[in-house]
């Protein structure tokens, strides 16, 4: 009998991909309302991401120090040392700004003009007017947009309210995450139904042993870097080597941009207070740098935990990036890791190991001979 479809049917393959295409539109919908929603609660989703982080951070030490003392005095320990490391930090980084403070003024107004005269000179030429026009130009626009640049300086110090009440969020959460969070999470799996439960525990372990893994990673690369990035400034004899080093630590949280970034601005500030060749120095230091984290670090110590291709983590940052900013360039690659982890989990087998072999077909019956 002829199976071919007729004039007025719908061939199976185009069935199919209607069936794809309107489950597609449903969960694009579902991801937008909820990315809205994330915008709307842009701090507290902040806090609580910042919360994790820290959790993951503190529950190694706090599991070590329970060896020895009740889990709450650990708990206590760790906290209060860990801010008082924090402290220390930022109070070194504000000591070394304001000591280097008196020399900076003069180094970099001798950096501009040795930057003038390397402009004037050979391969670029440029003349002395032009160079005048351009300065003058540039004072007459902040001049004239002063009241602009105040306002909006004003607006972003208005925000410091919003940074300090989502820190001591995500402080507080990451607190008592560290200290109940296993009863949350059996919480929250008793309200789901019994025959749920056994599958979003084993996607809770996926996705928290994956975030985990990648914050100890990107923690340890970031270490890294901002040890040579300052050893190498220090070597250089550029200024504020302190403020830079801790600039390259927190950008490097951003995979793949985030210590380019930093590096450039090492780069002005070298440029403009050691002059052309310590600024070409620093440059060559961003390729090396680079080379190091992307071939070295990465693979090694975050390989086991992030298991990405670098093209994804590169679409993965953009994206975000072009979503929602900083943050989205900060949370997309962990976004990506722990949906791809419980990805694996879902179409693999119960165990997470190899999937069991398949049984022989059995042999089929012989027939039994007419008697």
């Amino acid at each position: 009998m002829d199976q071919r479809a007729g004039p007025g049917s719908v061939s199976p393959g185009l069935r199919r991909a209607a069936d794809y295409a309107w489950r597609l539109l449903v969960l694009g919908g579902a991801t937008y309302v909820v990315f809205r929603l994330l915008l709307r609660f842009e701090l507290v989703f902040i806090a609580l991401f910042i919360a994790l982080i820290l959790t993951s951070l503190l529950r190694p030490p706090v599991r070590m120090l329970s060896r020895s003392m009740p889990r709450p005095l650990a708990l206590l320990v760790t906290v209060v040392g860990s801010l008082a490391a924090i402290g220390a930090l930022v109070w070194l980084v504000a000591d070394s700004v304001s000591n280097e403070s008196g020399s900076l003024g003069s180094e970099f107004r001798g950096g501009i003009d040795r930057i003038k005269h390397w402009l004037q000179g050979a391969p670029f030429h440029v003349s002395p007017s032009t160079l005048s026009n351009l300065q003058s130009k540039l004072g007459t626009y902040i001049s004239e947009h002063r009241t602009t640049l105040i306002n909006q300086a004003l607006t972003e110090a208005s925000r410091f309210v919003d940074i300090v009440t989502g820190l001591a969020l995500a402080v507080f959460c990451a607190v008592f995450f560290t200290s109940s969070g296993d009863r949350m999470w059996r919480w929250f799996q008793d309200q789901l139904p019994y025959s749920t439960r056994l599958t979003w525990a084993r996607y809770g372990s996926a996705a928290w042993t994956t975030f985990a893994g990648y914050t100890r990673g990107v923690i340890l690369v970031a270490g890294t870097n901002a040890v040579m990035v300052g050893i190498s400034l220090k070597v250089l004899r550029v200024p504020l080597v302190l403020p830079l080093t801790l600039l390259e630590f927190v950008a490097s949280f951003i995979p793949l941009i985030g210590s380019p970034i930093a590096l450039a601005v090492a780069t002005v500030v070298a440029l403009a207070s050691r002059g052309v060749t310590t600024a070409i120095v620093v440059l060559v230091l961003i390729v090396v740098i680079g080379q190091i984290e992307g071939h070295l670090l990465q693979p090694f110590v975050m390989g086991w935990s992030v298991r990405l291709h670098p093209v994804a983590v590169a679409v993965c940052v953009i994206a975000g990036t072009s979503l929602a900013g900083l943050v989205g360039a900060v949370v997309a690659v962990p976004l990506a890791s722990i949906g791809w982890a419980v990805f694996r989990v879902r179409h693999g087998p119960e165990d997470g190991g190899p999937p069991p072999p398949t049984a022989p077909p059995s042999p089929r019956p012989e027939p039994e001979a007419a008697g």
